[in-house]
């Protein structure tokens, strides 16, 4: 297997000896970096895999607001000269991008999120400005925007009330706006723990679900109770630092959540 930084955007790509003719774009979460575990696992399997980062870089956002999807939408295309199916993989703020990518794209076959959202969200910038997540053609996206009165009461911060209030704040006509197009992803896979102390994803995947079904599009859903935000997979090295908050789970739990993940991962990607 051979390993090629990429340049623009800054990122990784794994080339299999033996590729499987399927392409794979792994998207980390609210760190923006690059996933390169999660790439290269894949790309072990026989899949042409890449991760880059999305907010960060050079001529990037500096922080989760305001990314153009096109970013993604391009990576896939450049995927798809070289592969006959391509899958977007993608975690927390990065499974966002990856449904919206799916969502976007007639050239993406599947989607795995992990730790997933079925809305768009607001970011917040440093300055206090509340700015979507994501645009596309130079437009922000219609988001749901995060409760500007809500503080956390334990430190390190658990942010998941903050998300289910900012949601039941949010009127119907914002909700509508901002939910994501789950229908048009051909297949989807979600990955969530019930120990999520970041978001409720658990309860956005169920959503994603529910909306999917009212088009007559099944949907796997992989769950355990007892993780929390970050799966590991098989062959993953648990993933350190970020930002102080409380994440939920256990690497016991989340190992156990990306091995039961592990088989519906490896049909995304042919094996």
């Amino acid at each position: 297997m051979r390993h090629l930084r990429l340049s623009a955007p800054d990122g990784v790509r794994y080339r299999p000896d033996e590729p499987s003719g399927v392409g794979v774009l792994a998207l980390a979460g609210s760190s923006g970096r690059v996933d390169g575990e999660r790439a290269r696992v894949l790309a072990e399997q026989g899949a042409l895999s890449e991760s880059i980062r999305w907010f960060g870089g050079p001529g990037q956002s500096p922080g989760p607001w305001d990314v153009p999807v096109e970013l993604f939408l391009e990576r896939v295309e450049e995927l798809r000269r070289e592969c006959d199916r391509v899958v977007v993989c993608g975690t927390s703020f990065g499974a966002e991008a990856a449904l919206l990518t799916g969502a976007f794209s007639s050239s993406v076959d599947a989607v795995a999120a992990f730790a997933p959202s079925d809305v768009v969200w607001s970011g917040v910038t440093p300055d206090g400005r509340s700015a979507s997540h994501w645009t596309f053609d130079g437009r922000p996206l219609p988001c749901v925007a995060l409760s500007a009165s809500w503080r956390p009461d334990r430190d390190p911060p658990r942010f998941t009330e903050l998300y289910r209030q900012s949601y039941g704040a949010a009127g119907k006509e914002t909700i509508a706006a901002a939910t994501i197009p789950v229908e048009r992803v051909p297949e989807v896979v979600l990955v969530a723990g019930g120990d999520d102390r970041v978001w409720p994803s658990q309860e956005h995947a169920a959503r994603v679900v529910a909306r999917r079904q009212r088009h007559g599009l099944s949907t796997v859903v992989v769950r355990d109770d007892e993780a929390g935000h970050r799966t590991i997979l098989p062959g993953e090295r648990p993933v350190v630092g970020g930002a102080r908050m409380e994440r939920g789970g256990s690497e016991a739990a989340d190992r156990r959540l990306g091995a039961a993940a592990w088989s519906h991962l490896l049909r995304l990607i042919g094996r």
